[in-house]
């Protein structure tokens, strides 16, 4: 019998339910968050690109339900049962994979819900376990979608709110036409800006343009 390993579950990075930008690319996933209880065989995978808010959501539906939460990436060993629900964020880089099916295994035991996040879906996810592919592609699944204009304009303005960047339109225009159109392209833009602004009086479109030429040749 495998030996039982005590595992730590780290908090996921704090997130605030009242800072998550709701649109329609996510409406779905908020949606059946909010009912775990029509989850197929009690467990939800939210995928889609990296910074499209899985982690965030995971975050606020782990705190609002009391549940356990852990990084996929540190998930090894064979898990103390959690009695309660589980979050599992990038559960698609488990490195573990029979930590991670003794976990849903003793979720299912225990009648809690399981929440994962990954960037691909089960169908599409790469498993070795012939146990853990067949739950996880039992499990329900959603997609956030890739962000539309207003989600991405109104991300990009509280980017720089919180690092006090004033960006005037010319620079907001080309960052949201010239950029990738990804969260995680913009969180990379703003924090070259700030870094590379320092000093500097304003923000210019040349001066973005200059900073971000390697994303720009991106899109």
């Amino acid at each position: 019998m495998a030996k039982q390993l005590p595992l730590p579950f780290p908090d996921l990075p704090h997130y605030a339910a009242e800072d998550f930008i709701s649109a329609p690319s996510n409406a779905l996933a908020q949606e059946l968050l909010a009912k775990p209880a029509s989850w197929t065989n009690g467990r939800l995978v939210l995928w889609g690109e990296a910074g499209c808010g899985k982690s965030h959501l995971a975050c606020v539906w782990a705190g609002a339900n009391g549940a356990s939460a852990v990084r996929g990436a540190a998930l090894r060993g064979v898990p103390e049962p959690q009695g309660g629900p589980v979050a599992v964020d990038d559960a698609d880089l488990v490195p573990d994979e029979a930590a991670l099916l003794h976990l849903i295994n003793g979720a299912a035991e225990a009648g809690q819900p399981v929440l994962l996040t990954a960037q691909t879906p089960p169908a599409r996810t790469a498993i070795a376990l012939p146990d853990l592919a067949s739950r996880l592609r039992a499990s329900l699944a959603v997609q956030i979608l890739p962000p539309d204009d207003e989600l991405l304009a109104t991300l990009l303005a509280r980017l720089a709110a919180d690092r006090q960047l004033a960006l005037d339109l010319p620079v907001r225009n080309f960052l949201l036409t010239r950029l990738p159109r990804t969260p995680g392209a913009l969180r990379e833009a703003v924090a070259r800006l700030d870094k590379g602004s320092l000093g500097r009086r304003k923000i210019t479109r040349a001066l973005a343009a200059d900073l971000l030429s390697d994303l720009v040749q991106m899109s």
